[in-house]
């Protein structure tokens, strides 16, 4: 008996993603499609792999069994067929990236769109949005994550350090003056970044090799979703904001944002790309990361601006 093997990587995709419309975001196939292939897949078995109900869908016992074996000998075909393909072979196909909108907008895309024209036939969706992304339940190939890692279900690949400045105008400083310390801050009208708890949450290296990181909870007068709108309203003289080095630098080389704290060092946070750890990593996904992890190497190029 034959059967499909794009059935076979149907149903691998449903027990990696977790639904049949998780699976269908990945495939870029309609849930029915999804279902039908099962469906199919199952008949020719004779067996049941998957128990549907309301709450969605969960393996059989035969189901777990069967999705073990096929996908490692999925994972051998992928292989055989990897190491077969040219290195220098053109990449194909579309490749769905995730990542925070300033990041994307003023940093990422240049370099994809470089890579893109090194690579003619490759498609590329790119996701722009500040909210935390379900990479697996929505197919993403990558996530571009500016973070401080914790612990993940994600393969995750160090692209960059991401230092951040506490900033403000040079009127908003004539004005009210600078913070003399982190416990100054509470006197000071501050910004705030609402798509993180921990953006009203303010953290400092410690002082001392040995101590504590210095956490200082505030209560922001003005609240944005945005690193981008935070900064402009430092610029517009609205208070002292918090944010990455990355979207402040060119408003620090140009004077119209300060360093209000000098002296104080904020946490730094690590850009990532991600990627499941239960799926194969594809020639173009290898590539892409690659090829960023070369762009990054070496001082950011925001934080040469600021030297």
């Amino acid at each position: 008996m034959r059967f499909r093997l794009d059935y076979i990587e149907t149903f691998i995709t449903v027990m990696e993603a977790g639904s049949l419309s998780a699976a269908g975001l990945r495939m870029d196939l309609s849930k029915s499609v999804i279902s039908k292939r099962i469906s199919d897949l199952e008949n020719s078995l004779n067996t049941q792999l998957l128990s549907r109900s309301t709450r969605g869908v969960h393996a059989t016992d035969k189901g777990q069994e069967f999705y073990a074996r096929a996908r490692q000998l999925v994972q051998q075909l992928d292989d055989v067929v990897e190491a077969t393909l040219d290195d220098n072979a053109s990449l194909s196909g579309q490749i769905k990236i995730a990542a925070p909108m300033s990041f994307g907008t003023m940093h990422l895309g240049a370099m994809l769109f470089d890579f893109l024209k090194l690579h003619p036939s490759l498609e590329l969706a790119l996701t722009l949005d500040d909210k935390k992304i379900d990479i697996e339940g929505s197919g993403f190939d990558i996530a571009i994550r500016v973070t401080q890692m914790k612990d993940s279900t994600l393969i995750a690949r160090k692209l960059a350090l991401s230092k951040r400045v506490v900033c403000c105008s040079p009127s908003y400083s004539a004005m009210h003056g600078l913070p003399i310390s982190v416990d100054d801050l509470s006197n000071h009208k501050c910004i705030g970044y609402t798509n993180l708890y921990s953006g009203q949450l303010w953290q400092f290296e410690p002082l001392e090799q040995a101590g504590q990181v210095r956490s200082i909870p505030l209560k922001a007068h003005y609240v944005f979703n945005n690193g981008e709108s935070m900064r402009d309203a430092a610029i517009a003289g609205l208070g002292l904001c918090l944010i990455p080095l990355f979207i402040a630098s060119e408003a620090l080389a140009d004077g119209r944002l300060i360093n209000a704290m000098p002296n104080d060092s904020p946490t730094v946070d690590t850009i990532y790309a991600m990627y499941p750890q239960c799926r194969h990593q594809p020639r173009k996904v290898r590539a892409v990361i690659d090829y960023l992890a070369a762009k990054f190497a070496g001082i950011s190029a925001w934080e040469a601006s600021c030297q």
